[in-house]
């Protein structure tokens, strides 16, 4: 029963995660990127840290203070920053394949930097979804576009802050290390907007797609908490997949995408490979 509860908690933060870029990509169309990360990082810090306060986790203590945490806050803010910019130049089913690819490029690092064991056969995994990527880039054919390297810049964003967060004290709870990775998105994004141009006072719809984005984002962050919490982490992990399922319904019916052949199968790819490796992972131990 847990594991069913497990599941359906990660299929529902997917779904939110879908809905958040949905929105994100919506709001892109009139607001600039740097004042959506100010917005969306201002509401996602304090959500966070109304949630912390009420379980009783201080903001501020010793453990605040360590290297790691200021690495992680880098790659939360790398991996925001371009993914965001992705979901804003490029169709969202591309984005939202290479961001799959993040899971293989966790387990590629701790084996490089933490020294895990991995065998061939992850190996093998690893490589065969870093093959779906380029399949999704196609670099040097018809339709590669130079603007997907951000979605792979943010992809690596997001695998450099998962790695640090493994590196982060262990009483720090992960209510805490959202409320610092969200902070440091407003002054990033105050850094960009004035690169980039002033702020626009948004109109409703644009308006109703922040507030939707930051709320489902919330939502989606703390089920993703929760699901990790009950369940066999071998049986709930995998379901983080159903991410990619959601965005190409949310492409093809809100933005009028037609992902091609190429998308499709490069997707099919990672997807695979990631499943595999996790599940190969947690046999192993």
């Amino acid at each position: 029963m847990e594991n069913l509860r497990g599941s359906l908690l990660m299929i529902a933060a997917m779904a939110g995660f879908a809905v958040e870029d949905m929105f994100l990509k919506s709001a892109a169309s009139q607001v600039p990127v740097g004042q959506i990360l100010m917005i969306f990082g201002a509401v996602g810090m304090v959500a966070f840290a109304l949630l912390a306060a009420h379980r009783g986790q201080p903001l501020f203590s010793r453990h605040t203070l360590a290297p790691a945490i200021a690495v992680r806050a880098g790659f939360e803010v790398a991996g925001r920053l371009f993914y965001t910019l992705a979901i804003a130049l490029i169709p969202l089913s591309a984005a939202s394949a290479i961001l799959q690819a993040t899971p293989l490029v966790v387990v590629a690092g701790a084996a490089l930097i933490f020294g895990e064991r991995v065998g061939w056969r992850r190996w093998t995994a690893i490589s065969v979804g870093f093959a779906g990527v380029m399949i999704v880039l196609r670099p040097g054919l018809e339709g590669f576009s130079g603007l997907s390297l951000l979605a792979v810049a943010g992809m690596l964003g997001f695998a450099g802050r998962d790695l640090a967060t493994r590196a982060a004290p262990a009483g720090l709870s992960n209510l805490i290390l959202g409320v610092y990775g969200f902070a440091m998105m407003v002054p990033t994004g105050a850094v960009l907007l004035a690169f980039t141009g002033g702020a626009v006072w948004p109109d409703p719809a644009a308006a109703l797609a922040l507030a939707g984005a930051s709320v489902f984002g919330v939502l989606a962050y703390y089920a993703l908490t929760a699901a990790m919490r009950v369940g066999d982490v071998s049986v709930v992990t995998p379901w983080r997949y159903t991410r990619l399922v959601f965005a190409l319904i949310l492409a093809v019916a809100v933005f009028g995408e037609t992902p091609d052949a190429a998308t499709l199968f490069g997707s099919a790819v990672i997807v695979g490979s990631g499943i595999y490796t996790l599940l190969r992972g947690r046999k192993k131990r």
